[in-house]
This record gives structure tokens, sequence and C-alpha cells, in this order.
């Protein structure tokens, strides 16, 4: 039922999600048990492993890096923990960013989890996002196997000439195979851009395909948000 929703309905849901995960308290634990228990639902509705949530976490790390810090950095009132002196203040950011962040992290693994990318763009439009902006994610989605596949020939063609870099020293010649993929990248770019031009091209892509959505749609994948809203708005109430 999750994959079969319109990408505009998944957008929009994951956003307001996340817009009232980061208003909730602090201090409202149960309420981020809550959203957790929410999204597992999703999840499991949608059939995504756990395994390949936790592994799609890894982007997560430098947040968590600096969450871990914050109770040794901050001031303020110490507390002790496992013979620690850490700051108050700094456990409670720390938790604060922690879940906050991991909460946002697994809402957007389950959108890229249901959703095709060529799927979010259409949503995108369909929510009247800048189109300027859409349409350079169009064309950084539809040219980025091109660019990689420049990589990899870069690549074997310094590895038949017997290179490889193994040290500090080897950094100008990678330095300059990036400096050389730029600017063929750029060239490639003007061409398809004169090649768009003289095929009519005026600044708007054609809309070849659209992805309409009912009222039903749009009342599925309201209940996540409007469940969490219900959540957050006890835990404002309370507090």
């Amino acid at each position: 039922m999750v994959h079969r929703l319109p990408p505009q309905c998944k957008l929009l849901a994951v956003a307001a999600f996340a817009v009232v995960v980061v208003a909730t308290p602090r201090e409202a634990l149960w309420a981020f048990a809550a959203y957790a228990l929410m999204l597992a639902a999703v999840a499991a509705a949608a059939r995504v492993p756990a395994g390949f949530v936790l592994r799609r976490m890894a982007i997560e790390i430098p947040f968590v890096i600096f969450a871990v810090a914050l109770p040794v950095i901050g001031l303020g009132e110490r507390v002790q923990v496992l013979g620690l002196s850490l700051s108050a203040e700094g456990l409670w950011a720390a938790w604060n960013i922690l879940a906050k962040a991991t909460l946002g992290v697994v809402a957007s693994v389950l959108l890229a989890a249901t959703t095709e990318p060529h799927a979010m763009l259409i949503g995108a439009r369909r929510l009247r996002l800048p189109a300027l902006l859409v349409q350079i994610a169009t064309f950084m989605l539809r040219y980025l196997d091109v660019i990689l596949d420049e990589m990899r020939r870069m690549r074997v063609a310094r590895e038949s000439r017997a290179f490889a870099a193994r040290d500090v020293r080897h950094v100008p010649v990678l330095a300059r195979s990036a400096g050389a993929l730029f600017i063929r990248s750029y060239e490639r770019g003007e061409r398809v851009h004169l090649a768009m031009l003289s095929r009519g091209y005026t600044g708007t892509m054609p809309v070849i395909d659209d992805i309409g959505a009912s009222a039903a749609q749009w009342a599925t994948a309201a209940l996540l948000p409007v469940a969490a809203l219900a959540t957050a708005a006890t835990s404002w109430s309370m507090g």
C-alpha cells in the first residue's frame, strides 16, 4: 500500500512528520518512543526489512559523533554517569539531536525505499516546488551515471599505465584527474544544452508522465503526520 501511494503524498507526509518531531519537547521521552513505533508500523506495512534501514542510517554517523561530544564539552551542572562527570544540559542536547535526527533519517530512508527517484521529482513538481530546482535535480539524476562511467574510464586509463594511489605523493595525479573530470563534465553539459536548444527547449521540461492523487490516497498518507501531531499535542499539553 505504501509503495502505491503517489510520491507527492509521501513527500508531504514525511516533511510534515519531520516538522512535528522537531517541534516536540525533548523531555517528552514517551512521544519519541511513539514516533519510533509509527515508523516501525510504516516499515512493516511497506515490507522494508529492518536491516535495510539500519545499513542506510550510516549517514547519521556525523550527528552521532557530535552528539556524543556534547555531554563532555557542555557547560552548566555536572552529573555522574558511569563514573564520568558529564554536563546535564549536554546530555539533554545530545538526546535531542540523536532522537530527532534518527527519526528524520529513518523516515527519509523509508521514503527512498518506497519511491523511485524519478517519481520523487514528479511529486516535487506536483507540490509546486521551484521549477528550476526540480530541473537541476532531474539533470543530476539523469547524468549521474554518465559522470560515474567517465570516472570509471579515467580510473581504468590510470591503472593501465601502472598507476596506483598508495600515498600522498599521488595526490597531484588524482587532483589533475578531478580537474579533467570537471572540465569534461562542463563541456558535456554545454553540448547537451545546445542539443536541447536545437530541439526547442525554452527553459521548461515537457511533462511526459504525471501522477495524480485521490482524496483517499491523501487521507492514507496523512495518517502518519496526523498521528504524530496528536502525540506532539499531547506532549505539549502535558508539558
